[in-house]
């Protein structure tokens, strides 16, 4: 159950399940909830990071000390609620000011139910999650407050991220389609593991009708729409646990259909092929991640949401059940792979969101590169 905390200043504590604890004031919804402690590193995007599916069962911490200042509007969540499970500030904005603002950030987390901490010194916080990892969290405010032991006993009574299976929890229960904008050029089939809004957007500004399946969605049912390619999108989860996706993926390459991965999809693309995957010691979130593209040399600044990574070899070419693959991007700052192509058919995938809202769009290449592969499959099936 939860309650408003507008205009009060009522006590709020975060735990970690490590024991260490954090005290402040309720923001948003006023009662308890639990997740995965991680951070984020991006300055602005705050609404974006919110309505990402990709952070379901996530308590997001802002590093960026102010949160709030633009309030909230109805154009850019990029799904139809929050998914956060908790959130995480230092200093919330005492009064919104932005022309396209309808409300406060705290009026719409309390809105939503979302229960939330304000006051707490995120720059110890992430310090400390940088340190020891990414670990199980409970934020307690109100009346839900208790003692030190009955608040730890209750985070660590919560399941781990690692060996969730959540995607289904979060993709669309139906299909849906996103029409091309101007004249249509391809259709793609878009497996729903925790869609973004502006992903299919992306896609239908370049000629492209988006038609979105639900996770539980076979081979069958991709091909039923008559694809010129095959997207797999972004989402939460460990993506060990995600057999089904695996399987259609493998469905798509046995028919050399173009493929284009991101995010989780590059985990699947990842484990599609044969590689294994791991989960980082506190993963990467925010707008401001140095990735290289080693097919062009060009270092782009990237949208990362993921705390699970792809274990394939940096820089050699592997040989697989669907041709010799390779590690195309790799992050810059720890050398975790960022993106795999195939070399032998047309599929390739990347970890980070080149949709990026609310920026930047230095990876939006990606989206033409996808487009080409289709382009391409087109032209050699019009001269077969």
């Amino acid at each position: 159950m939860t309650t408003s905390t507008r205009g009060t200043r009522v006590p709020a504590v975060l735990v970690l399940e490590d024991g260490r604890s954090f005290r402040g004031r309720a923001y948003g919804a006023v009662g308890e909830t639990f997740g995965e402690a991680v951070f984020s590193t991006g300055m602005t995007g705050y609404q974006e990071t919110l309505t990402d599916p990709s952070y379901h069962r996530q308590v997001v911490v802002m590093t960026a000390p102010h949160v709030g200042n633009t309030g909230v509007n109805d154009e850019d969540p990029e799904s139809a609620r929050i998914w956060v499970s908790g959130y995480v500030v230092r200093d919330p904005a005492r009064t919104p000011s932005n022309w396209r603002a309808t409300r406060s950030l705290d009026e719409e987390l309390e809105r939503q139910g979302v229960v939330g901490i304000s006051g707490v010194d995120t720059r110890a916080l992430t310090r400390h999650l940088r340190e020891r990892g990414a670990m199980r969290v409970g934020i307690f405010s109100g009346d839900a407050v208790a003692s030190d032991a009955d608040m730890l006993a209750k985070v660590k009574a919560q399941p781990e991220m690692k060996g969730a299976d959540l995607s289904a929890e979060v993709a669309t229960k139906e299909p849906y389609v996103v029409p091309a904008i101007g004249e249509k050029r391809f259709t793609v089939a878009a497996v729903d593991l925790g869609i973004k809004g502006m992903t299919p957007q992306r896609m239908a500004e370049r000629g492209i009708e988006v038609h979105v399946l639900p996770a539980t969605a076979t081979a069958d049912d991709v091909y039923a729409v008559n694809p010129d390619g095959v997207f797999f999108s972004n989402g939460p989860g460990d993506p060990a646990t995600a057999d089904h996706a695996v399987a259609v993926m493998r469905a798509v390459l046995e028919r050399r259909t173009p493929l284009f991965g991101i995010c989780f999809g590059n985990q699947i693309l990842g484990r599609a092929l044969g590689f294994g995957t791991y989960k980082l010691k506190y993963g990467h979130r925010g707008i401001n991640q140095p990735v290289q593209d080693r097919t062009t040399g060009k270092v782009e600044v990237t949208a990362h949401n993921h705390g699970f990574a792809v274990d394939a070899p940096l820089d050699t070419v592997s040989d697989t059940p669907f041709g010799r693959a390779e590690v195309t991007h790799v992050c810059l700052n720890d050398n975790v792979v960022e993106g795999l192509q195939l070399l032998d058919q047309p599929a390739f995938s990347v970890q980070y969101h080149p949709e990026a809202a609310a920026g930047p769009h230095d990876a939006a290449y990606l989206f033409d590169r996808f487009t080409a592969l289709m382009s391409t499959a087109q032209m050699e099936a019009e001269r077969a």
